[in-house]
């Protein structure tokens, strides 16, 4: 694992390594485990982040059998990688047969931090994705992310490739994000989550909204939740490849249901709504009407004031609840899609 500050963690979440500050000498816990059958390092790496990401990219081919991490301070970082994004960790194995399985981290939520701490630019990966040769996910909870590495090593030889990560920034300490021991140690990766409490009532449901990443929690821990037994919110975890099969069992789960609503929380020109748009139109062979709910287009990823990110914020969370949508113009995007 590798990165920038990856040894205590941009959120000071991991404490990977500790300093002894009379001694200088560091000791890294994963690397004293009896039982440990497989060596952990973990290094620093510099704010230069095309230099890095190709440093990582070149060291995971000449070592496919372990697992490469490279972690970005805020996931709007990896810009400074693009051109080793482009030329290639996504296109190598069309070009030259060659197999990475680097893995990105890239902290990716919208905070009210700005639009430089805010997107991992999740639509350029999806920009990017074709032919099977990425695996992008946004995972939700703590047994989510276990799950996901471990089916990442377990396919280093049989399966490699690359994966991208849109990792948590303030829900690495939201307690709805919890996992419990059996979830860790008995689960295992879900590319889709359905609405556990919607499920004990599907005849009721009415609009199934579908999201990724934090806006889950902004939606789940909102007070209209508990007044909207009509409405069930099910998180794509899984971004490419498209997970049709899971979630058209979620769709035909719900016999009353009258619509489907795509909620995020990045403009809509970016995020994963012009990826998702037309797999969600196929899927749905005009059964349910589409609509999507989020920020309008911009050229900015997010909002460059606090106050007004909270704002907008609140605004999305409300329309998603509400059952008789207005458009908020200028501030949010309510559209029907056909």
């Amino acid at each position: 694992l590798t990165g920038e500050d990856v040894e205590r963690g941009t959120f000071s979440q991991r404490h990977a390594v500790f300093h002894d500050m009379k001694t200088g000498e560091t000791f890294t816990p994963l690397q004293a485990l009896p039982q440990a059958e497989a060596a952990f390092d973990i290094f620093n790496s510099p704010l230069t982040e095309n230099a890095a990401v190709g440093f990582e990219y070149g060291y995971n081919l000449e070592e496919p059998g372990r697992l490469t991490i490279w972690e970005a301070q805020y996931g709007d970082f990896i810009n400074g990688a693009q051109m080793v994004i482009d030329e290639f960790l996504t296109s190598a194995r069309a070009k030259w047969g060659q197999t990475p399985s680097l893995i990105l981290l890239l902290p990716h939520g919208y905070e009210g931090q700005g639009p430089d701490h805010s997107s991992a630019r999740t639509e350029r990966f999806l920009e990017l994705a074709a032919e099977i040769n990425l695996r992008i996910a946004n995972c939700t909870t703590a047994a989510q992310y276990f799950h996901l590495l471990r089916r990442q090593a377990a396919l280093l030889q049989t399966d490699p490739l690359p994966l991208i990560v849109l990792t948590p920034k303030s829900l690495l300490r939201n307690p709805l994000t919890n996992s419990s021991l059996r979830e860790l140690s008995e689960g295992g990766w879900q590319p889709v989550i359905d609405d556990s409490q919607a499920r004990c009532r599907p005849r009721a449901v009415r609009r199934l909204i579908l999201c990724s990443g934090k806006v889950y929690t902004d939606l789940t821990a909102s007070a209209l939740r508990g007044a909207r037994a009509s409405i069930a919110i099910a998180r794509i975890e899984q971004l490419y490849s498209f997970p049709a099969e899971e979630l058209q069992a979620i769709l035909f789960a719900y016999p009353g249901l009258e619509e489907v609503v795509w909620v995020q929380e990045e403009p809509e020109n970016m995020g994963a709504w012009t990826y998702i748009q037309p797999h969600l139109h196929e899927m749905l062979q005009g059964r349910w009407p589409l609509r999507y709910i989020g920020r309008p287009p911009n050229s900015s990823p997010a909002e460059g004031s606090a106050a007004w990110h909270a704002a907008n914020q609140t605004l999305l969370i409300d329309q998603a609840y509400d059952l008789m949508p207005k458009v908020a113009e200028d501030i949010i995007t309510s559209q029907e899609k056909t």
